[in-house]
């Protein structure tokens, strides 16, 4: 794999990573309410929520490449209209949502309910963006370089050790990363779209 290739996915699973999503807006919710340590069973079910949907994310582009190879040239071109839209998506986001979340109060149910390795765990199984993350890496940047399962799978669990990092850096700063974010949005977002322009650049190419 190019070194140029690589750099791209490796700065699109950051950017992708970074962004606000179900898993990091849950732990940061989390984390505020209820504190590290009563969190921390809900935190360990999002990380490993996140590795076991970036293995089926492997098993699934290496099975449709292996049974439809002319269809990765397709789902390509699919996974570069998804960074578009997420760039865009970025650029006219609205910055106060995620604090909204961030701050809502706790629910009536008790801490050990509301922070359950069962409901991080399971909340990557519904959340669409890393399913669309995985698949949308590996078929833009990896697929045309290694198509072995291994291979697959270690790009996989390099995005998911990536998403992992950056939910504990959201754990540990998100609230001073959302205050940032409110204060410099519009520069900031438009540097991260741009970023993920060059992205698909790099891509199709």
């Amino acid at each position: 794999m190019p070194m140029a290739v690589l750099s791209n996915f490796l700065i699109y699973c950051v950017i992708n990573a970074f962004t606000p999503g179900p898993g990091n807006i849950l732990a940061l919710n989390t984390v505020t309410n209820y504190g590290y340590k009563k969190g921390k069973p809900l935190f360990f079910g999002i990380f490993a929520g996140y590795y076991v949907v970036q293995i089926l994310c492997a098993i699934f582009v290496y099975g449709v490449n292996s049974l439809l190879p002319n269809v990765m040239e397709v789902m390509k071109y699919i996974g570069a209209a998804y960074i578009l839209w997420l760039a865009l998506h970025i650029v006219f986001s609205n910055p106060e949502m995620p604090i909204h979340i961030v701050f809502s109060k706790p629910s009536t149910e008790n801490a050990e309910q509301s922070a359950s390795f069962l409901k991080g765990f399971m909340l990557q199984f519904v959340n669409v963006k890393i399913y669309m993350f995985g698949v949308t890496a590996l078929t833009g940047y990896v697929v045309g370089y290694m198509s072995s399962f291994p291979a697959l799978l270690f790009f996989e669990l390099v995005i998911a050790t990536i998403g992992t990092i950056v939910t504990c850096t959201w754990i540990g700063l998100g609230v001073l990363i959302q205050k940032f974010y409110l204060r410099h949005f519009r520069v900031i977002n438009i540097i991260l779209a741009l970023t993920l322009l060059e992205c698909i650049w790099g891509m199709l190419r």
